[in-house]
């Protein structure tokens, strides 16, 4: 079966060139701001990422002039109230209802393929936050960042409170949160919030150069496992558990096609050709920590 090129939902749409896959956030009218809909459209997403072993890398980037501009503040003053606001369909009652954001970063946390942000601008509120569990993140000289809650009278979400202490250090996180002013892209790669400035023009060609060295060199199986083992160990408890993991891991490659594949490779002097593929091989038994239940 011909693998999928292309697909679209409603606010977002995608292309697939070369194994990577690129994102596009498209609300450009509203500066791609985050809303029920596209929440619901990037778990959808995720999804087909997941599933989908042509796709090797993702990028993800906005429509027009900007990434994301945050929540949708359509509904004025409402907008965060939990018993409406962005998410009507809550039923979970006024104060148990579950942030769409956290929910989204969630399941970027648990995806298998590795994800590159690219911000081509603006990128404030959720539209950090919720890059905070991606992979790499590079800008163009033109974006802009800002973790403005305080300043609306709200507080972070996406789960940032776990991720942006772990992105950036606990000092720089708390400044660029209790003053919630909007800063560019030089400040954020010196507080380690991106990796790379570019300039706009070049943005997608060097997030595609890094996705490229990522799927031409390396084998899927195990970049989806150090991907979990990276992040995942993020939240342990004394580095006996990393060697766990990394003892599991080590003997479950060590063991499998593509470790043979890329030694020979390298020792024959030519590009591999690894034969494992995520959705079949990838080991779901080697004790990585199941996600616990949301409870009140």
């Amino acid at each position: 079966m011909a693998p999928e090129l292309s697909w679209a939902l409603e606010t977002m749409n995608a292309q697939i060139e070369e194994e990577i896959l690129t994102l596009t956030l498209n609300r450009p009218d509203r500066l791609n701001a985050f809303n029920q809909q596209m929440g619901e459209d990037w778990l959808e997403a995720l999804d087909r990422i997941d599933a989908d072993d042509h796709v090797r890398v993702v990028i993800v980037t906005g429509a027009g002039r900007g990434f994301c501009a945050g929540a949708d503040l359509g509904a004025g003053g409402d907008t965060f109230d939990p018993s409406g606001g962005m998410d009507p369909k809550n039923e979970e009652g006024p104060t148990e209802r579950r942030d769409l954001g956290g929910r989204v970063t969630l399941r970027i946390f648990r995806c298998r393929k590795p994800i590159i942000a690219a911000f081509n601008g603006p990128a404030v509120g959720v539209g950090v936050t919720g890059t905070l569990p991606m992979d790499i993140r590079i800008a163009s000289s033109k974006a802009k960042f800002g973790f403005v809650f305080a300043r609306r009278g709200i507080v972070p979400e996406a789960a940032s409170s776990w991720f942006l202490p772990r992105v950036v250090g606990i000092n720089q996180a708390m400044q660029w949160v209790a003053t919630g002013r909007v800063f560019d892209a030089h400040e954020a790669l010196r507080g380690g919030l991106i990796s790379e400035v570019v300039e706009p023009d070049a943005l997608l060609q060097r997030a595609r150069e890094i996705a490229r060295e990522i799927s031409g060199n390396t084998s899927p199986v195990s970049v989806a496992l150090a991907r979990q083992m990276m992040w995942q160990m993020l939240g342990a408890s004394h580095p006996m558990e990393g060697h766990r993991i990394d003892s599991r891991a080590m003997n479950y490659m060590g063991s499998r096609a593509d470790s043979i594949e890329g030694i020979e490779s390298f020792l024959e002097k030519r590009a591999p050709a690894f034969p494992l593929s995520v959705s079949a091989d990838f080991p779901e038994d080697l004790g990585f920590p199941e996600e616990p239940p949301y409870e009140s």
